[in-house]
């Protein structure tokens, strides 16, 4: 076994040492919940009669006397998104799947599912950080019933993932597998789609242009083929061992998938307490697969939105992950894959030229994962370096890829794109935020301009139309916190600030919103903490003020401004309290916590 890193081994002991209380007192709970046994046991016989109503008499006879595990399995299915209409016949192929390996498995309950891709720009897409802890409320409910030995979880996207795992947590002395749905085909490229976008942004291209190639890059059932959040998703569940080794990016509709896919559902019957491999969800997520998650996030470049989810998950679990963390583990992970929006491959590349086997085998081999780790798969993450192959003997693990087939999309670690993982934390007297900088070229990461400050991401595009931006500028986008309107991503704003900086600017974008999976060439302070809403100083940045953001320097400040907290706080000119369903988030928006603490509605570590 390789020697672990220094620095992935002390940021491992410091998270340990600053969640013992609370990794202890979590543990302490599900180790009491599974000492009772399967829970169902315990049940009333009018309480199990309802449990197993609608079952089979087999499965009634076993369900009742406690012979068989029962699995739970909790779905995100809808046919509006792509990625979430292959899960439409997931329980049928588990249910039997459960069957074959000697259990029995229930539809538990659905969870939400909404898309971020729909809502960009739009008053929905208020609600989107916040159904993450919907998602985990309604897991919550599906399993809520005592009648399960383990559990399985249908969910792609951005924040349905996360959602459910912070679910499951809670439930964490029951093992849980992840089961994905993988991406679409290959479409138009990222890249030419990308170019349609800016043009139509500066009135070159019209609607219809913009809506066929809109369409010819989203055409089909499946994951969209970018790197953004929900393919960071699926990679960071496979590194973190809740996905089978190799699952993550096998298409929708192969045979290979439908195999992933019933080899989930008896591998996880196989973990429950009933048997001889007892795994629970709790063990699987210990300290080692949280820095583990942050490591492969760095060295994909993955979505920035982890920044929150991880945080919150780890949370979840008892422990406490910050964003020193990821900046600390970022100066020593190289950055070993170049997917759009931080290179012109998209994820079916990436998996077709070695994808996550040879990216955790580099990654394991340089001493920056754990290896010893409990996986959905059995002990050990180096089973993950292997790719599944579907023979004539069914599904097994073949030879693990020993070369990227394509060092443009994929690199050893002694090869990397880059020496670090592009994920910087910037601080200063306007707080502290996340920068990601693996697609802003080097020229571009220090950006000393005027502010123009705007209130919604609206304001900057009808000052952009109006020609007020032509010139060096940073856009402060502000009140766009989970407390001021739920944090909605200001995805839109891509095209017009890459417009701005094609033109010669120096541009930069500072808010307390989140920018997306597919944040880009532009540099963006997103996640400015602490918020405007909550008295942040971005508060009292004014017109004309001048801004610095160095993400070389790690700096986030406006300069000569030793006045900037004797200011008068400026208040929200946009309301976001209601219509389209924000009035029902009033109470999540007064609760939230800070983003650094994965702005979240559940309350501190206990």
């Amino acid at each position: 076994m390789t020697t672990p890193h220094p620095r992935v081994s002390e940021v491992t002991r410091r998270i340990a040492e600053r969640s013992a209380r609370t990794r202890a007192a979590y543990l302490e709970r599900m180790r009491a919940a599974a000492a009772e046994g399967p829970a169902r046991s315990g049940l009333g016989c009018t309480n199990l009669a309802h449990g197993f109503a609608a079952c089979a008499p087999g499965d009634k006879l076993a369900l009742g006397h406690s012979a068989k595990p029962n699995i739970a399995i909790v779905s995100a299915y809808n046919d509006m998104l792509s990625a979430h209409q292959p899960l439409a016949d997931y329980p049928a192929q588990l249910k039997e799947a459960v069957a074959e390996a000697g259990g029995v498995a229930q539809f538990a309950g659905g969870v939400p599912a909404m898309c971020d891709g729909i809502t960009q720009g739009r008053a929905g897409m208020e609600l989107s950080l916040f159904s993450r802890d919907v998602i985990a409320m309604a897991t919550g409910v599906a399993l809520s019933h005592d009648m399960f030995d383990g559990a399985l979880m249908l969910g792609v996207c951005d924040k349905i993932v996360p959602g459910l795992l912070i679910g499951a947590l809670t439930f964490g002395h029951l093992p849980v597998a992840f089961v994905p749905a993988g991406p679409m085909p290959s479409g138009l490229p990222n890249k030419d789609k990308a170019a349609v976008r800016q043009r139509f942004t500066e009135g070159k291209a019209d609607r219809a242009e913009l809506l066929q190639a809109e369409s010819a890059a989203y055409h089909a059932p499946g994951t969209c083929t970018f790197y953004g959040t929900a393919n960071s998703n699926q990679m960071l569940m496979e590194v973190m061992g809740l996905h089978l080794p190799g699952a993550s990016f096998e298409q929708p509709g192969s045979g290979l998938r439908t195999a992933l896919t019933a080899e989930a559902g008896r591998a996880v019957t196989g973990l429950t307490a009933l048997g001889e491999r007892y795994t629970p969800v709790s063990e699987v997520v210990d300290e080692r697969a949280v820095v583990n998650a942050v490591v492969a996030l760095l060295a994909t470049g993955g979505s920035t939105n982890h920044t929150l989810h991880l945080v919150a998950v780890a949370q979840a679990a008892g422990i406490e992950l910050s964003w020193d963390d990821f900046a600390e583990l970022s100066e020593v992970v190289p950055l070993l894959t170049r997917m759009y929006p931080n290179g012109a491959a998209d994820v079916n590349r990436f998996h077709d030229v070695g994808g996550m086997p040879y990216l955790i085998g580099q990654l394991l081999d340089s001493g920056l994962l754990h290896e010893d780790v409990a996986t959905v798969a059995g002990p050990g993450l180096a089973r993950y370096r292997r790719r599944p192959v579907l023979g004539d003997d069914g599904l097994t693990w073949g030879e693990e890829p020993r070369e990227s087939a394509d060092t443009t999309v994929l690199r050893s670690a002694e090869e990397p794109f880059s020496a670090d993982g592009g994920l910087r934390m910037v601080r200063g007297n306007l707080g502290r935020a996340v920068i990601k900088v693996s697609a802003v070229e080097p020229e571009n990461r220090v950006v000393e301009a005027p502010a123009r400050v705007f209130d919604s991401q609206a304001g900057l595009q009808e000052a952009f139309a109006a020609g007020e931006l032509d010139g060096d500028v940073v856009a402060v986008v502000r009140f766009q916190g989970p407390r001021a309107n739920g944090m909605p991503e200001l995805h839109k704003l891509t095209p017009t600030l890459g417009v701005l900086q094609d033109r010669g600017h120096k541009v930069a974008l500072v808010t307390d919103g989140r920018m997306s999976g597919a944040s880009g060439k532009v540099p963006a302070a997103i996640h400015v903490s602490p918020e405007a809403a909550a008295g942040g100083p971005l508060a009292r940045v004014r017109d004309g003020d001048l801004v610095r953001v160095d993400a070389a320097a790690g700096a986030l400040e406006v300069l000569g401004a030793e006045d900037l907290g004797e200011r008068p706080a400026a208040e929200p000119t946009v309301d976001s309290s209601a219509g389209t369903g924000r009035e029902l988030f009033a109470a999540f928006r007064a609760s939230v916590g800070p983003a650094e603490r994965g702005a979240g509605v559940f309350g501190a570590l206990r």
